[in-house]
Order: structure tokens, then C-alpha cells, then sequence
């Protein structure tokens, strides 16, 4: 019999983040997560939540009359009937994207969703902890991003890159940690450095008041 996936919540609005920024999406946030990052702004998804089956998701996606499906959390991968549910997307037509904090395998993953691997920096307290195998499992379309919170993140993200030669291969985005770091000062390292990544600011946060959902 199929397990259930813990949904945290479910709404459609805009996307906030990843290349694909600005777009219309349905989110399915689902419950818990391995890590405790210093600066998240989702801690409340790491408990509570309704346990709903893969077909009940599909069927509010497809009643949404939207075609991109983010799935996040917490950390989505987690509960693994979730691939299940990437899976089922994929197959009804569904432009997927999986945001995964980097501390999970990301072999099973469907091949056709796109991975947007969050590599924890060191501010972030969780640096330890990441699988950094999954930099030699993404693929073209996939994505990476760090979470910058200082000038010690960023050169500790500028070596990461430089190492796997990120930019050559995938989008890379840098975030500036909400209420810690201004994006102009990270908007100014990164034109000084010439780093070829994009500057990514979660648009949502200035779209809606905190608690308020897009339609």
C-alpha cells in the first residue's frame, strides 16, 4: 500500500527564486528536515503538516491550471514516496523542480526534474554535512545555489565554484541570507569579482507580507 507524504502546506503563486524566478508555480512544501541551517526561514515546516497520497497531490496540480511544480521544504527528499511523486508529475506533462539542501543522495531523482542543490556555506552551520558526490550527479538543467550570510560565505562559496567549475556547467545562484547580508554589498562582489553566477533575491518576500500567500 502506498505511504502517504507529510504536506506542510500547498498553494499556487510566484516563484520566487531559481532562474525561473517571476513565473507562475504551484508549491508543495512537504514536512521535516535534516538540517537546522542558522538563518532558515522555514522552520515551521520542519513539523505538522497532512498526510495526503501522490494522487491527491496530482489531482489539485492538475486542477491548479498551472504547469511548473516546485517541491521543497524542509528538505523534500527526505520522505521517499516523494520521488513517487516527482515521478507521477513528470509522466501528467509537469515542468518540475526540486529544491534539496545538498545533504541528500540525489541518484533517485528523476532525470527529467530540475535539481536546485543548495550547498550550505559556512554560515549556514550546516557546511559539514553535505554529500558533495551530488555536485558530480547534476546534470545540465540543474541548478546550484548558496546562501550567503557574510563576506566569509561568499569567498568560501567563490572557491566552490572555482573548484567543480560550476558556472561552466549549470546556473549558479547566489542569495544574500535575508536580514543578514545586503544584496548591494553582494551585488558589489560579485560585479568586482566578475563572477559569471546570477544574484538571486526572494521575490516573493517583496511581493506579499510575511504569512500572505500569491493566488
Amino acid at each position: 500500500m502506498p505511504v502517504p507524504l507529510t504536506v506542510n502546506e500547498l498553494y499556487t503563486s510566484i516563484l520566487g527564486e531559481s532562474s525561473q524566478a517571476g513565473r507562475p508555480c504551484i508549491l508543495i512544501r512537504l514536512t521535516g528536515c535534516n538540517l537546522r541551517c542558522r538563518w532558515c526561514d522555514s522552520t515551521f515546516s520542519f513539523y505538522g503538516g497532512v498526510q495526503r497520497s501522490v494522487e491527491e497531490l496530482v489531482n489539485e496540480v492538475q486542477q491548479s491550471g498551472v504547469n511548473l511544480v516546485l517541491i521543497t521544504g524542509g528538505e523534500p527528499l527526505l520522505q521517499p514516496e516523494a520521488f513517487t511523486l516527482i515521478d507521477r508529475l513528470i509522466d501528467e506533462g509537469y515542468q518540475v523542480m526540486v529544491e534539496t539542501n545538498g545533504a541528500i543522495d540525489l541518484a533517485p531523482l528523476n532525470p527529467q526534474a530540475i535539481a536546485i542543490l543548495d550547498i550550505k556555506c559556512p554560515g549556514s552551520g550546516e557546511s559539514e554535512k553535505m554529500k558533495w558526490e551530488n555536485l558530480h550527479r547534476l546534470r545540465p538543467h540543474d541548478e546550484v545555489k548558496f546562501v550567503l550570510s557574510d563576506r566569509q560565505d561568499y569567498e568560501w562559496a567563490r572557491q566552490v565554484i572555482a573548484e567543480y567549475d560550476l558556472t561552466a556547467h549549470h546556473e549558479v545562484l547566489l542569495s544574500p541570507a535575508f536580514g543578514l547580508l545586503q544584496p548591494r554589498q553582494l551585488a558589489e562582489w560579485i560585479l568586482a569579482d566578475r563572477l559569471p553566477v546570477r544574484l538571486q533575491l526572494q521575490i516573493h518576500k517583496f511581493i506579499w507580507e510575511p504569512g500572505m500567500r500569491g493566488v
